[in-house]
């Protein structure tokens, strides 16, 4: 069976995988993901307002689901929003809702890579975080357009903003806009259900690890699951062990204790010895593997979050890792739109370089005053270039339209990989835009990492 809506990363045998683990929220758990960060939106807002002063005038903001896109990271100093390459270098800047001008932006960051360990910079990289993202930049463009309202300095709204999105998911103000409209939000997936029935009678275990509290977690798990279940009563029966509010990343590394949760009613008690199948809350990585007596590579754990369910898991408990990039399936639809531009752009760069050589080595004369060069034959050679560049220039504009109109592709900074490209790359096992493009394939799949050619072997 083709598996070519599962991209590999590194080789993967399932065969060999004993446990599967899933996220639930975006991963098992598919969300109407628009709906659901405009809610995030309205609701930064409302506690901004009610809880931190700011003024009444930030209700009239509007969400923009396209402004944003996951990968990004806030400067928090400057009031920015940037997008970074693989090696953290900057390719593309917004200050507050405008982009920054080409001039602006170079002498602001000329050749500066961010070092994202400092507190200067906040990555916007789940997808809960479109809305952060958008809020943000509004305040700042406010700022800047009203200094009469007396907006906090750029890193305190930053930190503002981050704050209301955190309460709002403690206090439970999403989860009950949630619970009173759950068909507004949860995307029902019959044929998820099915391929996790079928993986189960192919003697797979299934688990899922959840940052999600148990009721909420039962909610979208009975709206979710139940309903299409044939081999199962229901889910609690389908999951050998539901792991809720588990606190990852910290799941994957602290020695915090599991309790035991009755699923009827939500009561709890301390686990004593080994873990039995069941419905729990906390807990963490290192007893689940070793009170199961498995191997990290017995385990396959997919998620959403690149820090919260790939990169730390990998780094501290070596399981392998699967990665849902709900965008991926947008993106490559339109990487088919975009491949007459991509191959006109080749074409006039075939065309244009030549000529770059021809320019490069007379210019070399003209310096080195090795023989007398013809200057008119520079000129136009230079005009022969920056016509070609202002083709091709046109036409990156077309392609990137295809994309995020302020953004481009998730995946790519211009011709480079994005910075979180390079981490699911370096971090995922595998990766795919839904979880059941996984399910879809045998349990005997075998998954293996194509040769990537190094620079130096490429014609």
């Amino acid at each position: 069976m083709s598996t070519q809506k599962v991209y590999v990363n590194r080789t993967l045998n399932l065969k060999k995988i004993k446990y599967i683990g899933l996220d639930m929220d975006h991963t098992l758990v598919r969300y109407n993901t628009e709906n659901f960060e405009r809610l995030s939106h309205t609701t930064i807002i409302d506690k901004l307002v009610s809880k931190k002063g700011y003024p009444e005038v930030i209700r009239k903001f509007q969400f923009d689901f396209q402004f944003a896109l996951r990968g990004l990271v806030i400067d928090r100093q400057r009031g920015n929003l940037l997008k970074l390459n693989r090696y953290t270098a900057i390719r593309n800047s917004f200050h507050g809702l405008k982009p920054l001008d080409y001039k602006i932006h170079r002498k602001m960051y000329h050749s500066t890579y961010i070092d994202l360990s400092k507190s200067d910079y906040l990555a916007v990289d789940t997808s809960f975080s479109y809305s952060l993202a958008h809020a943000y930049s509004q305040l700042v463009d406010l700022k800047d357009s009203d200094p009469s309202l007396k907006l906090p300095e750029y890193s305190i709204i930053a930190d503002d903003v981050l704050d209301a999105l955190d309460e709002a998911h403690r206090d439970g103000s999403l989860k009950d806009a949630v619970r009173k409209n759950v068909e507004h939000y949860i995307i029902k997936d019959e044929s998820v259900v099915r391929a996790l029935e079928k993986y189960k009678k192919h003697g797979k275990k299934i688990f899922i690890v959840t940052n999600s509290e148990f009721h909420y977690s039962k909610l979208l798990l009975d709206y979710a699951i139940n309903p299409f279940l044939k081999d199962h009563k229901s889910w609690v029966d389908l999951f050998e062990y539901v792991v809720t509010f588990a606190q990852k990343p910290k799941f994957f590394y602290e020695d915090s204790r599991f309790l035991k949760v009755n699923p009827e009613d939500g009561t709890m008690t301390n686990v004593e010895g080994k873990l039995t199948p069941g419905v729990y809350q906390g807990g963490n990585a290192k007893k689940f593997t070793s009170t199961l007596d498995l191997e990290g590579d017995d385990i396959l754990y997919i998620g959403d979050h690149i820090y919260g369910d790939i990169l730390r898991l990998k780094k501290d408990c070596n399981w392998r890792t699967a990665m849902i990039i709900e965008e991926l399936e947008h993106e490559i639809k339109q990487n088919k739109t975009a491949e007459p531009y991509m191959a006109e752009i080749d074409s006039l760069m075939k065309q244009k370089e030549p000529l770059e050589d021809i320019l490069t080595d007379l210019m070399t004369q003209k310096y080195e005053r090795s023989t007398k060069v013809d200057e008119s034959k520079i000129d136009q050679l230079q005009k022969e270039i920056g016509d070609f560049d202002t083709q091709i220039s046109q036409l990156i504009k077309k392609q990137q339209a295809l994309y995020n109109p302020n953004w481009g592709q998730l995946m790519r900074a211009g011709n480079e990989e994005s910075y979180f490209a390079y981490q699911m790359e370096r971090y995922a096992c595998v990766y795919m835009s839904k979880v059941e493009d996984l399910f879809d394939l045998s349990p005997r799949t075998y998954f293996r990492a194509p040769r990537r050619p190094l620079s130096h072997e490429v014609e």
